[in-house]
């Protein structure tokens, strides 16, 4: 119907929005959903997680979500989002994998409102809000604090109030008036105010453009559409200004002092750790390899949560200070405004992600060449018991014609012979897949095989 028209609209907006960190894009919500990628993707993005896995249960390495192109596959890789979601304790009800890998509108529209209500809407704080408001509730509380003042406007829910594209500007214009002439506002059209303030956000604050005018200006707009853009305004704003919230005079500089000290470390961890990750010299050996996943690993779990907790509280004192920073009593020095920060940790982020991509696709090429070592190293000893006793056949058949007995054993040795060359063939297979693989062990296999090579030349020399 048409909520879910407008509905399937906004949502594949959000999703490209956040995808697009991820390098992915999606055209058709309810198809470009259904092998899983893209939603554990969408997931990695939202969280900074790497999404769990089934793991090598030997060498406990992760494993890549499933790759290929079966419905079993798509039902794998759904079901790893929804247990990441369970895992967070996001309630699912009624979403099942083969929903989502079949396609149901229904269900895909509400498993990424669900998503969207635990990533972007859960968190939403505003100062007068009770314990027991819900994150819609707490929503509109911040939208009718932007809002209030503002003659004749009213924001009552998240329909019919937005039609007009008042609200919208309002909010705009209480955050940066001079972004806006609300003057113009008054006596414009529901679709020249709308069309107004969605340029406005996009161009000047980076809000996505996740709405179209004309699905706003309808006698019943859809709720979720707009919830899920007025969220991604308040994301883009500090928190409606306070008297009580404001900083104390007394403390503001230690408060600034605490900002600049924080920011100044976390950017120098971010800058050296963004080069660490850039780094495309990778080990020789397998065991060598394994040792730098186990590290990658340890850093991803241990040390990058613990860095986005202090870009978090980073944001939170720089929060409780925007206002002394619009009036201009404090001055921040290029480079340390939040949004550089989260440029600096975006580009470690890029970096991990690629990082981790060469790591598991060197680790998973050098484990192979390791089998090849393995196979090589067993089969070489094969091919000898096979040349000892061929050689051992032959020097039995010498001696029996030199003692004048006729020959019996010809035969035998030829098979013999022919079956260990045809293994070296083999064996100089495998060699060479090791010299293309620029593994270490290569060359000291190669002149294994190749003795075994002159060996059997000399005992059929010998035995012509």
């Amino acid at each position: 119907d048409e909520r879910d028209r407008v509905q399937k609209k906004t949502f594949t907006k959000w999703v490209n929005k956040h995808l697009i960190k991820a390098q992915r894009h999606v055209n058709d919500l309810y198809e470009d959903l259904r092998d899983g990628h893209n939603l554990i993707s969408l997931l990695e993005v939202l969280s900074g997680d790497t999404l769990p896995r089934e793991r090598d249960l030997i060498r406990k390495l992760r494993l890549p979500r499933e790759k290929g192109r079966m419905r079993f596959h798509k039902l794998q890789n759904v079901q790893i989002a929804l247990d990441y979601l369970r895992h967070r304790q996001v309630k699912l009800v009624n979403i099942r994998n083969d929903d989502i890998a079949d396609g149901n509108p229904k269900l895909t529209l509400g498993l990424i409102w669900t998503i969207i209500l635990h990533f972007q809407i859960s968190d939403i704080q505003v100062t007068g809000q009770s314990e027991d408001m819900t994150a819609k509730e707490k929503l509109l509380l911040w939208s009718q604090r932007m809002v209030e003042d503002y003659q004749g406007l009213r924001c009552d829910n998240f329909t019919t109030s937005w039609r007009d594209g008042r609200l919208f500007n309002a909010i705009i214009h209480r955050h940066k008036p001079m972004l806006v002439d609300m003057s113009r506002v008054y006596r414009q059209s529901n679709l020249q105010n709308l069309e107004q303030a969605f340029a406005v956000a996009e161009r000047d604050l980076g809000v996505t453009r996740l709405l179209d005018p004309e699905d706003v200006d309808v006698p019943q707009p859809d709720e979720k559409s707009i919830i899920t853009y007025v969220s991604s305004l308040y994301d883009a704003m500090p928190r409606v200004p306070e008297a009580q919230d404001g900083v104390k005079a007394n403390e503001l500089q230690l408060r600034w002092q605490e900002y600049y000290e924080v920011v100044t470390l976390l950017l120098q961890w971010l800058r050296q750790h963004t080069l660490l990750c850039e780094e495309r010299r990778f080990p020789a050996t397998y065991e060598e390899i394994e040792i730098l996943w186990r590290q990658f690993l340890k850093f991803k779990e241990t040390e990058l949560p613990a860095k986005e907790a202090d870009k978090s509280r980073s944001k939170g004192i720089f929060q409780a200070l925007e206002g002394a920073v619009q009036a201009g009593q404090l001055k921040v020095p290029p480079g340390y405004h939040p949004l550089d920060v989260e440029q600096e940790w975006g580009r470690l982020h890029g970096a991990v992600l690629e990082r981790e991509g060469l790591l598991r696709a060197e680790c998973q090429r050098l484990e192979r060449l390791q089998r090849v070592v393995t196979k090589l190293q067993m089969e070489s000893g094969l091919c000898e018991e096979q040349l000892n006793q061929a050689d051992a056949l032959l020097q039995a058949e010498l001696r029996a014609l030199g003692a004048g007995k006729p020959a019996q054993r010809g035969p035998e040795v030829e098979r013999d012979l022919d079956k260990a060359d045809a293994m070296i063939r083999l064996l100089f297979n495998d060699v060479q897949s090791l010299k293309d693989g620029r593994h270490p062990q290569g060359e000291q296999m190669y002149r294994r095989v190749y003795r075994l090579h002159e060996r059997l030349v000399a005992i059929r020399t010998e035995f012509n």
